[in-house]
């Protein structure tokens, strides 16, 4: 072989890694494109719910799902009309609602639905008893702002421009002092880290909670100014309400025992290289 073929063959293997790279490059952005397509919807469907915030409800976004360390919940509202449990959907095609089924295009996505139902029931487990009944589940449909249906199994179907009406039509079961108070608790509950490193792959963090404005002054309880921070009150630790240790945002975590410790550490491994050095340079000669 000359070395113009030696040349040739090298050429030709790297135009075929070439190649091979840039398939791995299209696989890996088609991978990522539905990932892309979900965090956009699950923004839009977030902003739409933030007008509900000035109504009293306050909002959860992408907090964990209990029970489950690797798998989160789109949004989870609290306000006057109960619990409300969001699954964030972003079909395409024709979706609908019929005879109590949901469909997409010719296909029964009854999934979605019992997945929406253990979404609620696993809010459930983690809600004081009495208030069990009144979590709810609901689809919300990105990409389909005008649909709305429930199905038979009580799951409601709202696309982005129906779910605040859909959530506002709640009959009012719960007062301001005890939206508050459900709101401290699932904000407990949902938004501490369950298995370090699991959302590091979300594009949004978890536990992101946004309050609702102040009630009214006429609503039963003092209205706040324009401005100030308001932290629901924390129930079953008085002391910590005040002192804002009883309710802690996601992230935030104690400072482990080797940083409030630094010096043990240290202590320990000079006492390790001092025996080591003691063992080979001192040991053998010992007694000689």
């Amino acid at each position: 072989m000359g070395a113009g073929d030696g040349k040739a063959e090298q050429s030709k293997l790297a135009a075929e890694r070439v190649a091979r790279l840039k398939r791995r490059l299209d696989e890996a952005e088609g991978a990522t494109k539905p990932w892309d397509a979900d965090a956009v919807s699950e923004k839009v469907v977030a902003d739409k719910l933030g007008e509900l915030v000035p109504r009293g409800w306050y909002v959860l976004h992408d907090v964990h799902w209990p029970g489950r360390p690797k798998a989160s919940l789109d949004h989870v509202l609290v306000g006057p009309g109960g619990v409300v449990v969001v699954d964030c959907k972003n079909w395409t095609g024709e979706v609908r609602v019929l005879s109590g089924v949901l469909w997409q295009g010719r296909y029964a996505r009854t999934q979605a639905v019992e997945g929406a139902l253990a979404q609620c029931a696993a809010v459930s487990s983690v809600v004081s008893p009495p208030y069990r009944r009144l979590v709810r589940p609901l689809i919300c449909m990105a990409a389909q702002p005008d649909l709305f249906g429930v199905t038979a199994s009580d799951v409601a179907v709202a696309g982005t421009q129906r779910v605040v009406g859909a959530i506002e039509a709640l009959p009012q079961v719960l007062d301001q002092q005890t939206v508050a108070g459900l709101y401290a608790q699932l904000g407990q509950d949902l938004t501490h880290e369950q298995e370090p490193g699991i959302m590091a792959f979300r594009h949004v963090r978890p536990g992101t909670v946004v309050p609702p404005a102040a009630p009214p002054a006429n609503a039963g309880a003092p209205a706040a100014r324009s401005g100030s921070s308001v932290r629901p009150a924390v129930r079953g630790n008085p002391s910590a309400a005040g002192t804002g240790e009883g309710y802690r945002p996601a992230g935030h975590r104690a400072a482990p025992k080797a940083r409030r410790h630094g010096t043990g550490g240290a202590g320990r491994l000079a006492l390790l290289a001092a025996f080591v050095i003691f063992a080979v340079y001192i040991l053998p000669y010992w007694g000689q």
